[in-house]
């Protein structure tokens, strides 16, 4: 690379694909991956590309080119910035009325639910506590967080937990009964049965078989 490729006539128009890829775990469930569309378009009203996109590229272009020190930090942290604003993009597109977890995010109240859970996920919460942290009534939070999420905030609390601890077994230094700690589990026993329920082998078979 680069290589070129010409199709049609011989006319003066032409186009500079710059291609990468950023790789995270799908399984055993991946709220943003599921509910992001095969193809997005990032632009802004005009068309262009958004003002830092446009940079990110640019920089990730030069420092692929230099191969420089470091070089593979630095690509992997703009692949990180790129998607990030990508995905701010396509959520502020989305038509106001469109449900899913990335509408969830947008919602002050089911967004912030969700930021709560996400950074404490080992806090024992209840609906109560979610509710009263977001300031709405118990009832509501949870029809408004079902309707968006499409499941209780409680089902979404568990799922997220066993994402993260799929990604911890693996490690073959960091034991399972650490691991149900660091996610809010008060015994080995009661995440090694929550995380075959959900994801369908116990803890130690999914380490063993290393699933990404």
């Amino acid at each position: 690379m680069p290589f070129s490729i010409k199709l049609g006539g011989d006319g003066p128009v032409s186009a500079r694909l710059v291609c990468g890829f950023l790789a995270c775990d799908a399984q055993p469930y991946n709220p943003l991956l599921d509910n992001l569309p095969p193809v997005i378009t990032a632009g802004d009203a005009r068309g262009g590309q958004t003002p830092w996109l446009g940079q990110f590229i640019r920089l990730a272009t030069m420092e692929s080119a230099d191969q420089r020190a470091g070089g593979e930090t630095v690509l992997a942290k703009l692949s990180e910035l790129m998607f990030i604003e990508v995905v701010r993009r396509h959520l502020e597109t989305l038509p106001p009325d469109r449900a899913g977890w990335l509408a969830g995010l947008r919602d002050p109240f089911v967004g912030k639910a969700l930021s709560l859970m996400h950074a404490s996920p080992a806090r024992d919460w209840t609906i109560e506590a979610l509710a009263k942290d977001v300031a709405l009534s118990r009832s509501v939070l949870a029809e408004r967080f079902a309707d968006l999420v499409g499941m209780p905030p409680m089902t979404y609390l568990a799922r997220w937990r066993m994402q993260i601890a799929s990604g911890l077994p693996r490690d073959g230094t960091t034991n399972i009964a650490t691991v149900a700690a660091e996610i809010g589990y008060g015994s080995e026993a009661a995440f090694s049965r929550a995380f075959k329920k959900m994801v369908g082998v116990p803890p130690s078979a999914w380490r063993r078989r290393g699933v990404v």
